[in-house]
Order: structure tokens, then sequence, then C-alpha cells
């Protein structure tokens, strides 16, 4: 931890830089330049370090200068158009943008490594939380440009399949998703026992099941309240349907499939109880998991990392008092 505020904590993160493979910096706009710290600066000095600069708008136009949090940026991408249900807008229930321009930070980092490599070069790396999620947003802004429209706002269900989406029964609910007639036709058959229901002219196409929803949604859901999610599923199953059971957050670290995979560890966190965290998506051969992972309190390397910059004992006391 350094106070970049202070001459002596900005000179320390310099001489911190100055040992560096890769600088990451998510400040205010202007806030590196000002610090002598964005990549062009520092790669004049060090063509090999690999410097990435996360902004909310990018260098230039008209709001390049804005402070962006992730809501704003959800908002600016069109991303609070498509979410929500009706009339009602909702941002995600997760900070989306930041992890979008996190995923892209990550992805062009590993990138500018690998070019480093071969070439002995570094690299000059900025990425905007606008475009980062823009290019997220592809899909519903193709839809939009070739349909005239943008996709409906639906809730949990899709906006341009059905059905597809959460739906109640006796205990509980499940989502499902019908992808093709055939399998329309197998939900009809084989979980309603109704073959008549496929043969419906409201439902017999996609495009007139969406039309239908409502209808269609009542039909099921009345059906669906005699069945528990268990026999539900099974039907599903049965059926070559995909389902999934509605979960719950907090139940997350019980759930049936992560728990049998042990895909959460404890983690020691300061000042408190160790906390259930998700082990890294990926499986690979190469490397296993950190199961002993503990969260650092703020602050708790700086004397450490000072030192090992050459720091005297009194310089750090200074620095830290």
């Amino acid at each position: 931890m350094l106070d970049l505020k202070s001459d002596d904590g900005l000179a320390a993160a310099h001489r911190l830089v100055a040992t560096a493979d890769v600088v990451l910096a998510n400040l205010g706009p202007g806030a590196t330049a000002r610090l002598g710290l964005d990549g062009d600066t520092l790669r004049a000095a060090r063509p090999e370090l690999v410097t990435c600069e996360l902004s909310g708008y990018g260098e230039g136009g008209p709001s390049g200068g804005r402070k962006a949090y992730d809501a704003l940026i959800q908002s600016e991408a069109g991303l609070l158009e498509l979410t929500g249900e009706g009339d009602v807008t909702a941002r995600t229930g997760i900070s989306v943008a930041d992890i979008a321009g996190g995923v892209q930070a990550q992805s062009a980092v590993l990138a500018a490594l690998f070019h480093r490599e071969r070439t002995g070069e570094g690299a000059t790396l900025r990425i905007s939380l606008l475009e980062a999620l823009v290019e997220w947003m592809q899909q519903p802004m193709l839809y939009a440009l070739g349909t005239g429209r943008a996709p409906v706002r639906a809730g949990g269900h899709h906006p341009s399949i059905a059905p597809y989406g959460p739906f109640p029964c006796a205990d509980g609910a499940v989502h499902l998703a019908v992808q093709n007639e055939r399998e329309w036709v197998r939900l009809c058959t084989t979980v309603l026992g109704d073959a008549g229901v496929a043969t419906d002219p409201r439902f017999t196409t996609v495009s007139a099941r969406v039309a239908n929803r409502p209808a269609l949604h009542a039909l099921l859901e009345s059906r669906f309240s005699a069945l528990t999610q268990e026999r539900l599923g099974a039907l599903l199953d049965e059926a070559d349907i995909a389902w999934s059971a509605v979960g719950h957050v907090a139940e997350l670290p019980e759930h049936p499939q992560l728990a049998a995979r042990k895909r959460f560890a404890p983690v020691t966190v300061p000042g408190g109880a160790p906390v259930p965290m998700a082990l890294p998506p990926v499986d690979s051969s190469a490397w296993t998991p950190p199961l002993d992972a503990e969260v650092p309190a703020l602050g708790a390397h700086t004397a450490e990392i000072l030192a090992e910059l050459g720091y005297a004992p009194a310089e750090i006391a200074a620095l830290t008092a």
C-alpha cells in the first residue's frame, strides 16, 4: 500500500515499477499521466515492460474525461434496456461491466507477455469498460439492427424463444429450454402427457409461441403446479429437454454438482472466520488450484516489498507512518 499523493510514496511506486514485468492501472481519467505512471512514459524508459490502463470510456472522444462506474457503463452500453421485465429496467445482479474489463485486461496482458517472450518487446495496453461491455453486446445489437427493434425485456425468459425460462412447480421452480420443434413435441407428449397441445395453432412454431407467450405460460404453469421439482425434472430428462433447478446464491457452496466436484475451498480473511471461495473454473494438468489461500490485510506486505526494493528500516518506518 502506497500513498501516491505523497512524494515519497510516488517515488516508491516508481522504484517498484522498475522491477516489474507488468504494470496495471485503474485510476481516474488522466491520473497515471500526472503521476508519470502511464504506459507511454514508463515504456519510454523500459520498452520491454507491459502496461495496461483500464478506463471508463477510453482516451479521446466526448466522454474520454468522464468518471465511470459499472452501473453507468451498463446503462451506456444498452444493457439496462435489455434487462428487466415489461416497462421495468434493471441493472444485472453482478458488476458485469467491471468483470468484462477485467477479463479483457487479463487476456490482453497474457497475450502481451507471450508477444514479449517471442520478440523481446513489451506492449502498451489500454482498455475501456464501455468497449469491453459493448463487445459482449454485439448479439443483441445485431438483432436490433436486423429487426428494427431491441429484444423485448422478458425477465428470466428468452426474448425470442418460448418456452425458455423459469416456471413454478409444486415445491419450487425449474428453468427449462425448448430449442426446436422436436423438443416442443416431446415436452407436450412426455412431460405434459397431452400431444394435442403440440398442434394447438397458437403454439406450433417458435414465433407463434413467442406471440402467445402469456397463454403458453399459463398453460405450462397450470400443468407444472401438480408436479414436484424432482418429478418434473425426471420427465424433462426423459424427454431429453435441457433444464436446471432455480438456484439460490447463498446455497452455491452446497450445490450438489459443485460439492461433488469439490469446487469450493475455505479461505482465511483478515479478522474473521474462513469463507468458502470458488476455485478457478479451469481444470489444468499443468497446475493445481491454491487450496491454502489467504486474503492479506490491507498493507500486510508493504514493509516486505519496500525492503526488497532496498529501503532501510528507518525509511520503511517513515513511509508507513
